[in-house]
């Protein structure tokens, strides 16, 4: 006869070995469902350890698109560029022009009615000497007396250069320029007020001229206005300052222009 002891024992052992046959069939089904897929212990939104939101931002920015821009292609979530936009023009260089015209057109018209009303034609009146005279004269040519008999042509012509000025000053940014042009503004403004408003009538009247200077021709404040505007204009072309740039036009801003 088996002893009790011995057949407790083999119980105990078989059910033992049962328990772990049935663990390892168990942890190998598992395991195959884990590589076929199925089953997957992280859950769908898991960060690995280590790692944080804001780093794998970084990470989709230096690789690229993120992947759900780049898998749906909206144009609206991809960051633009916005173009660099060139600068506008300062509202100032206008404000300087007319402000230089104005006050040689409020010159030239002042001292034209004061040589109207205070001096005698054909009388001059000595200032330094016979150097330097108050002589009034009525001028139906251009600056300084020249091209006397076509009144009318300079006319149409002052009117086209004050037009031109006008719509070139919307565009200044040398402030030199800016000064230029306003001296030639308002010196065609003062003769042009004499060819629209004296006699012998609109379009041809005769300009007023009251200072003499030794030798050279009788002219009024409008004449230098605008002969020392246009050489400024002349000298600043020639040292490369332009009327579009605010100092001294390089190779690289030519370039720029160009394209």
């Amino acid at each position: 006869m088996v002893p009790p002891v011995v057949i407790t024992t083999s119980r105990v052992m078989a059910r033992s070995c049962l328990v772990i046959w049935c663990n390892g069939a168990v942890s190998g089904i598992d395991a195959r469902l884990r590589d076929d897929g199925g089953v997957t212990d992280e859950s769908p939104g898991a960060v690995e350890p280590g790692t944080s939101a804001a780093d794998e931002v970084i990470e989709d920015a230096a690789g690229g698109a993120p992947a759900d821009t780049a898998s749906t292609g909206d144009p609206a979530e991809t960051p633009v560029t916005p173009a660099a936009e060139p600068a506008p023009a300062p509202q100032g260089r206008l404000r300087l022009l007319l402000s230089v015209a104005a006050v040689v057109l409020l010159l030239d018209v002042v001292t034209k009615v004061l040589a109207v009303r205070l001096l005698t034609p054909g009388q001059p009146v000595s200032i330094i000497g016979d150097t330097v005279t108050w002589t009034l004269v009525r001028n139906s040519g251009a600056a300084f007396s020249m091209a006397t008999g076509y009144t009318w042509v300079l006319t149409l012509v002052a009117t086209g250069v004050v037009i031109g000025i006008i719509w070139m000053g919307r565009r200044l940014v040398s402030p030199w320029w800016a000064l230029g042009l306003g001296m030639i503004l308002g010196g065609a403004l003062g003769n042009l007020v004499d060819r629209f408003l004296r006699s012998p009538g609109p379009l041809r009247g005769h300009v007023v001229d009251f200072l003499q200077i030794g030798w050279w021709p009788v002219f009024n404040v409008a004449d230098p206005a605008v002969v020392g505007g246009a050489i400024l204009l002349v000298t600043l072309s020639l040292f490369g300052f332009d009327y579009d740039v605010a100092g001294r036009r390089t190779a690289e801003s030519t370039s720029d222009t160009e394209q």
